[in-house]
């Protein structure tokens, strides 16, 4: 039997972008395994439609466990990792499946990714496909996958890799955000989880460096990362991301300060007791003179 290749998807309510990235793959992979945390829409049915071993993982605000979930059930020699909104391009998957029957030395590769923003794609701000590359094909066993949000998947020791540079079509292509609002609402939630996780490792910050790393953000995106050659959608990327530093420590600073929702939910409660307590005297007063006065008349 020859090298078996096996795709991972992770989905949440994807059933308007899932049909594109199994059409991406299904030609060329042994296997599809989809793992959905608990889709309220057609996103289950539309994988099960393409052949995919579909599995379902607890509902998480961020991917990276359910993706470590969904690797160790691969059965593939060499596995690929798309997320839902992504499509691998045909010279590029020609390309993939040339190295893996090589069977050469190579561990891992790392894919350039052109990413599309806002209704076009993007060439630079650190987002471009010459900037933008991780490992997202690998042998069984040649890399570790993290929890935490946001975290690449780590080549072990003594893995090679390789770093495929960027060529028109030889990239994994994604469609990300389709408007603001959809941006600042993952953002919101995103920054939520990576301050939570920071503040359990025992992370701190100031004023000052939420200050210096945002605008270090800014400054690298825009200026050495060259968004200004994205146009519009390079300036405001630069922006939101330096906002997102400065809302992940903000909400850093929020934890340690204050503590949760709830905890500010009772500071709240105590405090409106107090102010209320003048409210309740002269509601007593009130009613003592009150009965007073009826005493008076009888």
């Amino acid at each position: 039997m020859g090298t078996r290749i096996s795709a991972v998807i992770n989905t949440l309510n994807e059933e308007k972008n899932l049909p594109y990235a199994l059409r991406s793959v299904c030609t060329w992979v042994d296997e599809i395994i989809v793992v959905d945390m608990h889709s309220t829409d057609r996103t289950v049915d539309i994988a099960r439609t393409f052949g995919a071993k579909v599995y379902l993982h607890k509902p998480e605000n961020f991917v990276e466990p359910a993706r470590a979930f969904a690797i160790s059930l691969t059965a593939g020699d060499w596995i690929i990792i798309l997320d839902a909104d992504e499509i691998v391009t045909q010279p590029l998957s020609c390309k993939l499946c040339e190295i893996a029957r090589a069977n050469g030395d190579i561990s891992a590769v790392k894919i350039p990714r052109l990413n599309y923003l806002l209704g076009g794609p993007l060439y630079h701000t650190g987002w471009g496909p010459h900037q933008d590359k991780h490992i997202r094909f690998f042998k069984r066993g040649s890399v570790s996958a993290d929890s935490a949000i946001h975290s690449a998947l780590k080549p072990k020791p003594g893995a090679r890799i390789l770093d495929l540079p960027y060529q028109k079509d030889h990239a994994i292509v994604h469609f990300s955000y389709v408007n603001t609002s959809d941006f600042i609402e993952r953002l919101n939630r995103y920054t939520t989880i990576e301050a939570m996780q920071a503040s359990e490792r025992g992370e701190y910050t100031s004023y000052l460096r939420a200050l210096l790393k945002g605008g270090k953000e800014f400054v690298f995106r825009y200026f050495q990362s060259r968004g200004f050659r994205d146009g519009w959608r390079g300036f405001y990327l630069s922006l939101f991301m330096a906002f997102y530093r400065f809302a992940t420590y903000a909400k850093l600073e929020e934890l340690r300060r204050t503590g949760n929702a709830k905890a500010v939910e009772g500071i709240y409660q105590s405090e409106a007791e107090k102010l209320l307590e003048s409210y309740g005297q002269r509601v007593a007063v009130s009613k003592r003179n009150e009965a007073d006065k009826t005493k008076s008349s009888c």
